[in-house]
């Protein structure tokens, strides 16, 4: 997505977001939103059984190179969201991204600076940001 589409999103929420502009409003919807997301995933697990989730721990064998752990380690899920549970969980992400911007707009500030700034961030770390 565009640094232009990104402006309009939060520019659309801010229009949108009337009754629930308060901060404590924005925030506990947030919250409910990411929990929202997590539900429709541990449905998918559960209910419909379109991917399953093996997971153990994960060891770093000594001779592995940082830039093979990509290929080493695992995400412990195996299978493909059906379409159903696609859709849910695209819905739940959007109702959370919805959220994450009206908290960004209620405190002035930019996605577009947020993404940039975590990008350098990243660029600058690595993976060693992430240890």
């Amino acid at each position: 997505m565009s640094e232009d589409n990104l402006h309009s999103f939060q520019e659309q929420v801010a229009d949108l977001l009337l009754r629930h502009r308060s901060f404590l409003d924005v925030t506990s919807k947030l919250q409910e939103a990411n929990a929202r997301v997590v539900r429709a995933l541990m449905k998918a697990v559960t209910e419909c059984g379109c991917i399953e989730v093996n997971a153990s721990r994960q060891a770093i064998p000594d001779d592995l190179t940082t830039s093979d752990w990509k290929n080493h380690f695992q995400t412990h899920l195996s299978g493909k969201l059906c379409d159903h549970c696609l859709d849910v969980v695209k819905h739940e992400m959007g109702k959370h991204l919805f959220y994450v911007a009206a908290l960004c707009n209620l405190l002035h500030i930019s996605i577009p600076e947020v993404l940039k700034q975590e990008s350098d961030h990243l660029s600058t770390l690595g993976v060693f940001h992430l240890r």
